[in-house]
């Protein structure tokens, strides 16, 4: 490198501020890695010239700048820790020498960049003929507004100053290519969202009256906005120059090289040549122990953290440069990993905190780490007083902060809570009936997704009387978010505490029916009226003054109904567009009622979707990255499981042994033996998440895809999809002068938009092969053809104002009208241009490197660019997005839909017996983006020669870059119905590549392995081997073993998890009752919330629910409890077999569930429940099983002559039996790592586990038979 250089590493995570410097908004800590490492963070507001007069702002800062404040000094005790300094000094970053500047950038020394000069900022519309003095005064009634707003504030000049500058809004083609824009400096980031809030909320203007100003930019995280003007992206190289940097005259964090620096100074090189490459990242990967007590998962206020695993590795080695293991108490030697044995506890947490110091990790990783092992080291630390402890970050004195967050997940379509008709309107005006009279009438409703409802008003009877009044006295609706659909997430119960003062009938309740259990009414608490002297109507409503409605005529009881379906803590809604747009015009007073007849389903019925929430923890460590693997599985796989037993055998082909909670406190007040056993658990599980790092090139992917999107990592981690899309588009709105608005969403009349078309499926076994057409990044390139953009649409009243030439202007299929790139070219045309074009050059790049690590970074590199150009019109059609545009959305999907149909027409209308072709084509799929033809012929190489030529006739046909490729075969392909099929996937013609499917549930988390193992070897049978006959009685053998109590048991588990106690499911489950069941037979073995419970479904009474026959399958294997084989036949097999089978067999259900092979039932004998509890046993012959008496022991009077040959099967049975218990046993232990100890593993997740459990019962039970003999 240049000897006039420093080089420093973009900021995975914006490092924040804490400076001394004079500017109000304090400047921003980048950290990176000196010439190698580490990265560039969000920045602030300081000037530098003034530095010396600073005094250090104290204001509570969000999570984008975190104002460093001296929040306590503690002295350490070295006397306490220098032998254990001693021990991790060896782990060090290399040292600085006085050559730093001009060493290559791989050497792994750590840099701190102050960066000092950066303001927050955002934009409104200057009102016309605002001029210098008219700013002036505005910028002084918005100082006093702030000022007021921010009382408690000791910051000096909250608006440090106004500017009008030349902008143009990114929304809607405008010929006038700038307008005059006031761009607001703020002294604070935390302070745009206050002043923005004023500026909405109106001020009040000389000349124009109280005005409020839509504002732009205003929403844009700190960290992102710094990011975007200094052009610096996620995981890239910043340069220093020499001279435009100054050592600190106070260390302010713990990097080897600490300076200051202007904003404007830094040099940001893009991901190219040799900046291209990676930093030699430090990895952490830890796991912690903690000593439960019996019955009981761990607690942080009670139990202790006995061991923390470590290892360390350089991204791009294979092998940790650390490996070690902190223990309480003594702990034998472990081969190649340094033991480091403690006293106490407290010394164990202040090794680890030393270790996190000395080794210094850039990204530190583990399996649920963020939800479990760093939340409870730093509670484990409260409770003991080490207040030092939390102090992790790469800023002094900074503590990790923990904050709780939420992860959802949808369930089925089909499933959630049925309401009546208008589901948004009943829900929107009985918000405010569902709330306890103890809240206060102007109670803040937050659960609307993306906003927050003032709700003011009377309750569900007053509506009930009058909807009209009901809504004037609620705050305007405009501003509430619109969304796809009307989502419920959380019901709850409450009991209210006064009756109805007018019996409702239960139609007025249904529409305010959400979900919930039983509860009573609200009354409203207004104003008796002094007619009849009520509280439950509007004074000029008074049934006895005005008569009663006509529902309440046609009623003739008054008596009480039942208590109604409320609840008190309100669910997540959101409201859908044409919804929205009903209310909207109702309260303008265009529709008499919000009522929309066709709002519902055929039978009068809507649906709310629900969603299954997963609570989570957010964990920011200052300066290091914290990436969480079991986050990341659960965002980027679909899997059954995400527990790292499972994760692991599904990547890495390998498991681990599993040590219940339970049995940890034994092994710890064991031994040093029994601890060095936890130690090797303790360490696989810190070495498996380091493996799956590497396997699925997690750093490679994520840092390309930070690098891409111009976000710091941690948002990819943290964040949606959305943050990424936003980010390039400010990126090339800063480029082109445009400003982005806050949009409010003010819905037009269609509030949803017409998705992708799927050709109806032809369902079928196809034995001749299915050419595959797929358009190429079709709806990027449809954006890309047709110019669609938000600075190129034409709104509807422009259009007829402008009178563009048709020649310049592309009519959507939807109706939208949008300008050529003649007149304009869209900015998110040019993000897609440059996206494809960049990962045409990454993958030709690829095709030429030769280093494993080059090739690495090429390929997430690549990936990164082609999942970015495919979110780009997500972005658009997300309605509760940052700047969603339904009319881009709508217009995409529209012309998809319209080249699906024009492929499928041009197919099949070219490639006939009459224009020259052997066959005659014939489309029986299409999906979104591709195309399934069957063309006749009988070859893979004819079927991928006629796909070749059928792509390059047909994108001949389409505009630019729009293009349809070929790019496999499907031989032989079965089709089950849309988004359902299988097929072998050929792209040679001389051998398949593998099976791919799609839609076929093989693994589902209801589902038990005995699915997965039969529809797997059904469409190797049906693919691979051709052979229909043989999957049918493959099948038929199955559903036999089933029934004969032949089955393994590790087939028919079904596993969930027990995320909550019984007590809180508003449903019985199987799971969660077993749980309870499994308590009170002993808790301390019983599964405590965080635990997969695994069961079985048992035969019971008839009519018992599947909740009432689960059972715990180690106690089924025990007692030889007969299961159940019509559930797992009728609930379990019998839906995916049929699916799969229907479209070959005539009569699928006839064929595969009835016959012979289901007409012979075997039934386990209970040995200690039921009607055995009373039975007296009594001996059996060994060889006919006839009843004898004891005195016999062994043999009837009939088998006498047979004891040599009845013997010689009795010992080859226990042999046989004991060879299958001892593979099982060293399978297990080579697992656990060990041939000389006793298995502990309880992983019931592994079928392994309970073969073993069988075997070790069946041989158990075959040496009392043998020891029967008396020779």
């Amino acid at each position: 490198m240049p000897s006039n250089k420093t080089l420093v590493r973009s900021s995975e995570r914006e490092f924040h501020c804490q400076f001394p410097s004079q500017i109000t908004p304090p400047p921003t800590t980048m950290s990176a890695t000196g010439n190698s490492r580490k990265r560039p963070p969000a920045a602030a507001t300081p000037s530098p010239q003034l530095k010396h007069q600073a005094a250090m702002e104290e204001e509570e800062l969000d999570e984008d700048v975190f104002l460093e404040e001296t929040l306590l000094q503690y002295e350490e005790e070295e006397s306490q820790r220098r032998s254990v300094a001693e021990r991790l000094a060896k782990w060090n970053r290399p040292p600085l020498s006085p050559s730093y500047v001009s060493q290559s950038r791989n050497i792994g020394h750590s840099v701190c960049c102050h960066v000092h000069g950066f303001e927050p900022y955002f934009y409104i519309s200057c009102p016309p003929g605002m001029g210098p003095d008219d700013i002036s005064r505005f910028h002084q009634i918005l100082e006093g507004r702030m000022r007021e707003a921010n009382r408690n504030s000791k910051v000096p000049k909250f608006v440090r100053r106004i500017e009008l500058v030349q902008r143009r809004s990114i929304m809607y083609y405008q010929q006038q290519s700038s307008q005059p824009f006031l761009k607001i400096v703020v002294a604070l980031p935390t302070m745009v969202a206050s002043c923005r809030g004023i500026l909405d909320r109106g001020v009040q203007i000389d000349g124009l009256g109280i005005k409020s100003f839509m504002t732009y930019e205003s929403n844009v995280l700190f960290a992102l906005r710094f990011m975007v003007d200094c052009n610096i992206v996620g995981g890239n190289w910043i340069e220093v120059p020499l001279g435009k940097y100054k050592k600190t005259t106070k260390n302010l964090c713990y990097s080897q090289l600490e300076f200051d620096c202007l904003f404007s100074d830094l040099i940001s090189h893009a991901a190219e040549g040799e900046f291209s490459k990676m930093a030699p990242f430090r990895i952490l990967s830890f796991d912690i122990e903690c000593a439960g007590r019996k019955g009981h998962f761990p607690e942080p206020t009670h139990d202790p953290v006995i061991q923390v695993a470590n290892l360390v590795t350089l991204q791009g080695d294979d092998q940790p440069f650390v490996r070690n293991v902190m223990t309480l108490k003594s702990c034998s030697p472990i081969v190649g990993v340094d033991v480091m044995s403690f006293d106490t506890e407290k010394e164990v947490l202040l090794a680890w905190r030393d270790l996190i110091r000395e080794v210094d990790p850039d990204i530190i990783i583990g399996y649920n780490i963020c939800k479990f092992d760093l939340p409870y080291l730093i509670q484990r630390a409260e409770v003991l007083g080490i207040a030092e402890f939390p102090l992790l970050g790469r800023i002094r004195n900074s503590r990790v902060r923990i904050k709780d967050t939420t992860f959802s997940s949808r369930y089925s379509n089909k499933g959630g809570t049925m309401l009546m008709n208008d589901v948004a309107v009943s829900i929107l005006l009985n918000l405010y009936a569902s709330k306890p009279s103890s809240f206060s009438s102007d109670y803040m409703m937050k659960n609307l997704v993306g906003t927050t409802v003032k709700l003011n008003g009377p309750n569900y009877l007053v509506w009930s009387q009058s909807i009209k009044i009901f809504l004037g006295a609620q705050r305007k609706l405009s501003h509430i978010t619109k969304a796809p659909s009307l989502r419920q997430t959380k019901v709850m119960k409450i009991a209210t505490p006064s009756p109805f003062s007018t019996p409702p009938t239960f139609d007025q309740f249904a529409m305010a029916i959400m979900g919930g259990r039983r509860g009573r009414a609200l009354d409203s608490g207004r104003e008796k009226c002094a007619h009849c002297g009520r509280t439950n109507h509007p004074l000029d409503k008074c049934w006895k003054k005005f008569g009663k409605p006509a529902w309440a005529q046609r009623k003739k009881t008054a008596t009480a109904p039942a208590p109604a379906l409320l609840t008190s803590e309100l669910p997540k809604v959101q409201i859908s567009q044409a919804e929205y747009d009903r209310l909207m015009k109702f309260e303008a007073g265009q529709m008499s009622t919000p009522s929309d007849p066709h709002a519902s389903t055929s039978d009068g019925v809507g649906f709310i979707r629900q969603y299954g929430t997963r609570e989570s923890k957010e964990v920011t460590v200052e300066g290091r990255v914290q990436f969480d693997l079991i986050q990341v599985m659960q965002r980027d796989y679909k899997l059954s499981s995400y527990s790292l037993n499972s994760v692991s055998a599904h990547f890495l082909n390998e498991q681990k042994e599993d040590v219940h909670h339970s049995i940890i406190s034994d092994l710890q007040n064991g031994n040093a033996e029994t601890r060095r056993r936890l130690a090797v658990y303790c360490l696989k599980d810190a070495y498996l998440p380091q493996r799956l790092l590497d396997k699925l090139m997690f750093v490679y992917n994520y840092v390309e895809m930070a690098r891409v999107t111009g976000v710091p990592i941690s948002f990819l981690l943290s964040k949606g999809q959305s943050i990424k899309v936003l980010s390039q588009l400010l990126r090339k709105a800063k480029q082109k002068n445009l400003v982005i608005p806050n949009v409010k969403q003010a819905g037009s009349e269609q509030g949803t938009y017409e998705g992708a078309t799927v050709l109806e499926a032809r369902a079928g076994f196809y034995e001749k092969p299915i050419a595959t057409l797929d358009f190429a990044s079709l709806y990027p390139s449809i954006m890309m053809a047709y110019n669609l953009c938000y600075c190129t649409l034409v709104s509807p009243e422009d259009a007829r104002k402008l009178n563009l030439p048709p020649e310049c202007v592309n009519k959507t299929p939807s109706g939208e009208t949008f300008v050529k790139s003649n007149l304009q070219k869209g900015l998110l045309p040019e993000i897609l241009e440059e996206l494809l074009a960049a990962r045409k050059r990454a993958k030709a790049d690829l095709k030429e490197a030769r280093d494993p690590l080059e090739k690495a970074v090429l390929d997430g590199r690549q990936l990164a660019l082609k999942i970015s150009a495919n979110s780009v019109y997500g972005f658009t059609g997300a309605t509760v997005g940052q700047l969603p545009c339904l009319e881009i959305s709508s217009s995409v999907t529209s012309y998809g839909r319209q080249m699906i149909e024009h492929t499928k027409k041009l197919v099949e209308d070219k490639f006939t017996v009459g224009g020259g072709y052997e066959h005659n084509a014939e489309v029986i799929y299409g999906d979104t983006d591709s195309v399934m033809v069957q063309f006749g012929v009988s070859s893979v190489e004819e079927a991928m020669n006629l796909g070749r030529e059928a792509a390059d006739y047909i994108s001949g046909t389409f505009i630019k870059p729009m293009k349809l490729e070929f790019e496999k075969v499907y031989y032989p392909y079965l089709l089950i119905s849309k988004k359902r099929y299988a097929g072998l996937y050929w792209t040679n013609p001389k051998k398949f590549d593998k099976m791919d499917t799609k839609g076929i549930e093989t693994v589902r988390r209801d589902n038990c392995l005995l699915v997965k193992n039969l529809v797997t070897e059904c469409l190797n049978k049906l693919l691979i081997d051709k052979d229909i006959p043989g999957a049918v009685q493959y099948v038929k053998n199955s559903i036999s073993d089933l029934l004969m109590n032949r089955m393994d048991l590790s087939l028919l588990v079904i596993t969930k998890g027990l995320t909550k106690t019984g007590d809180d499911y508003e449903v019985k489950a199987a799971h969660v009752e077993l749980a309870e069941r499994m308590r009170k037979r002993d808790a301390a073995t019983a599964p405590n919330v965080g635990d997969r419970v695994p069961y079985v479904i048992i035969k019971a009474a008839k009519g018992a629910k599947a909740y009432e026959r689960s059972e715990d399958p180690i106690y089924v294997l025990e007692n030889n409890i007969p299961i159940d084989p019509h559930y797992y036949l009728e609930n379990q097999i019998s839906k995916p077999l049929l699916r799969i089978f229907e479209p070959i067999l005539k009569n699928a259900s006839k064929e595969l569930l009835q016959g012979s092979h289901t007409r012979s039932i075997s039934i386990s004998t209970p040995s200690n429940s039921g009607i055995m509890k009373f039975a007296k046993k009594q001996l059996t012959c060994i060889g006919c099983k006839a009843l004898i008496s004891n005195s016999d022991h062994t043999l009837c009077s009939h088998c006498k002559g047979r004891e040599a040959e009845l013997y010689c099967k009795s010992v080859a049975n226990v042999a046989e039996l004991e060879e299958l218990f001892g593979r099982l046993w060293t399978q297990c232990q080579e697992c656990q790592g060990s041939l000389h100890q006793d298995v502990l593993c309880t992983s019931r997740d592994c079928p392994i586990f309970y073969r073993r459990k069988k075997a070790q019962k069946d041989m158990a039970e075959a040496k009392v038979q043998l020891d029967r003999w008396s020779f």
